[in-house]
């Protein structure tokens, strides 16, 4: 027994000579909010369809739940979104919610507030051949919380949403979250990520290349600190010569340091006393992250 929602241990899978999914091992904990990120082609479909018990494994051991995957234990707490969801069109959304709520075993009525939260209350008796992408996205998260699971798997939840309908997922996200759902979601839309999740798994071609906080990731990485310093309108090359830089850009100034040098670098700026009115400091962000690890992978590779 463990107290992980999620546990792989070196799974993997291939296909003919194809090495979809090779060693990767992880743990997810309740409340944990994770994204897996990667290419396309990286293995994180793949790896999702393992867990859901889609796909047999060629090596290693998955723990759903405490369970096996595919298994009756592992199904009545898991649920799934995937990036293409389909839903009968001739179908009221209020009638698939009923559909999929009696599929699994939970009252109808029950799952019917859910429409309303994910924005669909009004469209609630419209037929499924009437909505856009995105309702039906709307619609396929709001099937997949029916029954408030343990685990939940959301490939690209975001795709074909309007920007306050993003909002509205990663709040419900945040919500079941802080109820103990575990939530692992595959995304392209990075920026969308960096400040909604706990954790952070990168794959490149079936392999895990970065596991931990994005604060973590970034030191790994090494990557720099950027500082854009607002001068005095007479200052700018003043203010760059103090600072050892040649990086000017009208009124600011640039600079690059590392997380060790930040504060020291803080500290000299601050020196210049009224020849700057302001500074702006830019961590590096989720993209550059991943693009640091995805790039030192495919190098190795």
């Amino acid at each position: 027994m463990t107290g992980s929602s999620l546990s792989v241990r070196k799974i993997s899978k291939h296909f003919a000579s194809f090495k979809a999914v090779d060693q990767v091992s992880f743990d997810l904990q309740p409340g944990e909010r994770v994204a897996l990120l990667g290419h396309n082609g990286a293995g994180k479909t793949t790896l999702f369809k393992m867990v859901l018990g889609f796909l047999n494994r060629d090596g290693g051991e998955i723990s759903v739940l405490n369970a096996a995957p595919g298994s009756n234990e592992a199904r009545q707490g898991t649920s799934y979104l995937p990036e293409s969801v389909a839903f009968p069109g001739a179908l009221t959304g209020k009638e698939v919610l009923k559909f999929y709520a009696r599929l699994k075993g939970q009252k109808p009525a029950d799952a019917l507030p859910l429409l309303e939260r994910v924005g669909l209350a009004d469209a609630a008796g419209r037929r499924v051949s009437t909505y856009s992408k995105g309702m039906r996205q709307r619609l396929g998260l709001a099937q997949a919380l029916i029954g408030r699971p343990k685990l939940v798997l959301l490939d690209e939840p975001t795709t074909g949403l309007d920007p306050i309908s993003r909002q509205n997922v990663y709040e419900l996200i945040g919500e079941i979250a802080e109820q103990g759902a575990t939530v692992l979601l595959s995304s392209h839309a990075l920026t969308e990520l960096e400040a909604r999740t706990d954790r952070i798994l990168i794959m490149s071609k079936g392999k895990l290349v970065a596991d931990d906080q994005l604060n973590q990731l970034r030191e790994q990485a090494g990557l720099p600190i950027r500082m854009k310093i607002w001068t005095r309108p007479d200052a700018v090359e003043q203010v760059a010569d103090q600072l050892g830089t040649t990086r000017m850009n009208g009124r600011s100034v640039e600079l690059d340091c590392t997380i060790d040098d930040k504060i020291r670098a803080l500290s000299a700026i601050s020196a210049l006393g009224n020849l700057v009115e302001d500074v702006d400091v830019h961590a590096p962000s989720l993209d550059d992250v991943y693009r640091h690890f995805s790039n030192t992978a495919q190098r190795e590779a």
